[in-house]
């Protein structure tokens, strides 16, 4: 064993390891040959084993982008590159040696700028700030506590979530694993997916194993939908049906026969919780997750089929006696080695909602989530396809002016089946497709001609061929769009924006001369804000105005033809035998039914649906998802202190660090409340709806107790009075609990912006930070990075707080 490798787990506070790693003779070139195998032989505890793989994974990282930075490491703090366990890396920050320093001068400067790639440069910069952190004195006061949340909330979580909607058949699986590259991960071919299971699919960032957590429904959920299968299946045997009642009939059959056989024919929902038909499975009686870890994709598959498969059609499927699909909630399949689905989720989503209350949530949520949807489709009938068609008229709302979607991608897959994508006949789909999204009124209420784009593809072909400049398919176009999703160049900018702006308050805290140009410039700053604020306060209170008005009109034609919209779902031109069950469905599930084929009816979005017309053109507007002018009319990203011109002053040049921090968190606030509002903006659209659904919670409770002779009408006649006794309230409230949400979000906007400005520039002028630590060389190498990623060309002099330490001055003598 050399000091190399005793260095590392000492930095890694692994140092209990050294005695093991020294029996075994581990050195540094065998320390980059361990496989997994020999690590666990190793490091047989779960918890220290998986740290150590995290660190050697980044460290072979970093050794293949820049071997010169290998020699550099040992006197550098670990870095703590996984950016999606943010809470993992807070504990980092707190649990590293404090002993690491900074690479000297000389040895920084061995690395050009422009050489290090901007993974590099993020992993760098954690590196310095993880020893910063250390750094900070211990005592418990306003600056120190301040300094140790701000450094630990750089961490940022990008994850861009790509949503892929179809209905079975069309190519969706063969098309994500394409895609991605790994051709035996999702099912495809002739067999058919649960379309209630929502898989998504993520980057292995922790090793190099095929992983699949599965999160079941819970057993309470379960219970109430066997009490509605059982008492549907009952009703549906007593009473003359229709073919919707014998494919949602047919639909609960295959559910209940996957799960139990024949045993639920003549069994209570109460027997059927039985433990002893979930012994394979005891997480789900737990209310636990399931994982499953593999070495290959194909193994993966192989153990999934009976969480995600409704049709068992292989071979070797036929020796499954219980299928676990109707109690998965949801699937993630974590896929190692995979750049594409670094900071991209994809998800494969159900087409249209789902029976069960906590799927179908989960559904919503994601697709409001997506900023990306690909609607997926055969090639050889795109413009006609109903069904994909139908798929993006009813999500519209949840990705639009309720979500967060900025690219609409119409994907016709089996190209091949005709010709490829630049044939006649390709080019003759595409122009039918767009021909067809242009008809869409509703839909272009919430997105625009340039949101939408059509591809042809052929993942078959694309899967089959080994070259790289396969022209026959557009797959390569649609790698290259989730590259770019991927691009961490923003989220890289911000942090080391962040990093900078901390350390120039750091070092700014450590001034004592300049008293009254301080004291001046706060002035000028406090003025400046307050102007600020008021830009920002006009134009909000001009949007409600605006939407008061709409919501105002939205009342009146929904008071006004609310009866007719009621008449539409509840007497539909259906016979009254074969409505009694639909109808009992609706209440059942308070205003919403998802038969097994045909249109959702939620007759809450019915009765709200004036309302969500009238502000919508005002709501997009207002909360646009594409384009880069931002939320409220730009009027956020648009407030500034103006620091960087002050800084350029003469005159305040010895206040130049103190000017930087309210600059860096300027930009650190814009982006942390735009987050805010596209999260609110989601509930506040919601909201008109979701206070209709609460109004009517009473006469659908009332319905659901109704039984005997006189059922539909009793259940109907409930309804009505129900919502001509309330109409007048109902609206109206819906539009005060929407004006009341937006008031609430445009008055934490300005108290966000008051109190962080407020904050940074008392923290900026008016500390004296007596035993602050001298980080003039972790500032030098921060703005370094932070002017390589701007493409600054302008060298600027290091600007120090006074002399540096003694240790500091030998380091940049070095």
């Amino acid at each position: 064993m050399d000091d190399f490798v005793r260095n590392k787990l000492t930095e890694w506070n692994l140092s209990q390891l050294i005695p093991i790693f020294e029996e075994h003779e581990i050195d540094t070139e065998s320390i980059y040959l361990l496989n997994d195998q020999q690590i666990t032989e190793l490091i047989p505890k779960v918890g220290k084993r998986a740290k150590f793989q995290e660190r050697l994974e980044l460290l072979k990282e970093q050794n293949t982008a820049n071997p010169e930075t290998v020699d550099l490491s040992a006197q550098v703090c670990p870095s703590t590159s996984d950016t999606s366990d943010k809470g993992k890396r807070k504990l980092d920050l707190q649990g590293e040696s404090s002993q690491c320093q900074p690479p000297t001068r000389k040895q920084r400067l061995a690395n050009k700028p422009g050489s290090y790639s901007e993974e590099i440069i993020l992993s760098d910069v954690k590196d310095i700030m993880s020893c910063v952190y250390q750094k900070i004195p211990p005592q418990d006061n306003k600056l120190n506590n301040f300094l140790r949340k701000k450094i630990c909330d750089l961490e940022t979580d990008k994850r861009e979530v790509v949503g892929v909607f179809g209905k079975t058949g069309a190519g969706k699986s063969s098309l994500i694993n394409a895609v991605i590259g790994v051709k035996d991960l999702l099912p495809s071919g002739d067999v058919s997916a649960c379309t209630s299971v929502m898989i998504k699919v993520e980057a292995n960032m922790r090793n190099s194993k095929y992983e699949a957590n599965i999160e079941f429904i819970t057993k309470e959920e379960w219970k109430d939908e066997l009490w509605f299968s059982k008492n549907f299946l009952g009703d549906n045997a007593d009473q003359e049906s229709d073919q919707e009642d014998d494919n949602d009939c047919r639909d609960i059959v295959e559910k209940l026969s996957a799960l139990y056989g024949e045993d639920w024919k003549n069994k209570s929902p109460d027997d059927l919780i039985d433990g002893k038909y979930f012994k394979e499975i005891p997480e789900f009686l737990l209310s636990n997750g399931k994982i499953l870890t593999v070495e290959t994709a194909e193994e993966l598959s192989e153990k999934l089929v009976r969480y995600t498969r409704s049709d068992p059609k292989d071979g070797d499927d036929k020796d499954i006696k219980r299928w676990y699909w109707p109690l998965v909630k949801c699937v993630t399949i974590k896929v190692p080695n995979n750049d594409l689905l670094k900071h991209v989720t994809l998800v494969d989503l159900p087409g249209n909602g789902d029976r069960n209350k906590s799927r179908d949530k989960m559904c919503k949520t994601l697709v409001g989530s997506c900023s990306t949807v690909w609607i997926v489709t055969e090639m050889n009938r795109a413009a006609s396809e109903p069904e994909a068609w139908k798929i993006l008229k009813s999500a519209s709302s949840y990705m639009g002016n309720g979500g967060q979607c900025q690219h609409i991608h119409f994907i016709c897959t089996k190209s091949d089946h005709i010709a490829n994508h630049r044939s006649a006949a390709g080019v003759r789909a595409k122009k039918a497709v767009r021909e067809e999204f242009r008809k869409l009124n509703k839909v272009k209420k919430h997105f625009s001609d340039e949101s939408f784009r059509v591809f042809t593809v052929s993942s078959k072909e694309f899967l089959k061929k080994k070259r790289l400049d396969r022209d026959d398919t557009e797959i390569p176009k649609l790698q290259e769009f989730l590259q770019d999703l991927n691009d961490c160049h923003s989220e890289t900018l911000n942090y080391v924006s962040g990093a900078h702006g901390i350390l120039s308050l750091i070092q700014g805290a450590r001034r004592r001369e300049g008293a009254d140009l301080k004291t001046a410039v706060y002035k000028v700053l406090q003025q400046k804000m307050r102007n600020e604020l008021d830009k920002v306060r006009k134009p909000m209170k001009e949007t409600h105005r605006a939407f008061e008005k709409c919501l105002s009109e939205g009342v009146e034609k929904s008071i006004s033809s609310c009866e007719k919209v009621l008449e539409s779902v509840i007497h539909p031109n259906k016979s009254g035998s074969a409505f009694h069950k639909i109808l009992k469905c609706i209440v059942e599930h308070d205003g919403n039914y998802k038969p097994k084929k045909g249109e959702q009816i939620n007759l809450n979005m019915k009765l709200s649906s004036c309302l969500t017309e009238s502000i919508d053109e005002e709501f997009k507007k207002t909360f646009p998802n594409e384009g880069e002018c931002g939320p409220f009319n730009g009027v956020l990203n648009s407030f500034s202190l103006d620091t960087k011109m002050m800084r350029e002053k003469t005159e305040n040049k010895d206040v130049e660090l103190q000017l930087i921090f309210p600059s860096t968190e300027e930009e650190q606030m814009k982006t942390k409340l735009n987050k805010i509002i596209i999260d609110r903006k989601k509930t506040i659209y919601s909201s008109l709806t979701a206070t209709i659904e609460t109004n009517m919670q009473k006469c659908y409770d009332e319905a659901k107790q109704m039984n005997g002779p006189g059922t539909l009408n009793n259940m109907r006649d409930t309804i009505e009075k129900h919502v001509l006794e309330s109409k007048n309230v109902m609206f109206q409230k819906a539009k005060a609990v929407m004006l009341k949400q937006l008031d609430d979000l445009t008055k934490d906007i300005l108290d966000n912006l008051e109190k962080t400005m407020q904050e940074s520039i008392e923290l900026s002028l008016k500390t004296d930070g007596v035993s602050i630590p001298d980080v003039t060389l972790e500032l030098l190498m921060v703005k370094d990075h932070y002017k390589e990623l701007k493409g600054s060309s302008d060298e600027e002099p290091l600007i120090c707080a006074g002399p540096p330490s003694p240790a500091a001055a030998q380091q940049i003598t070095n």
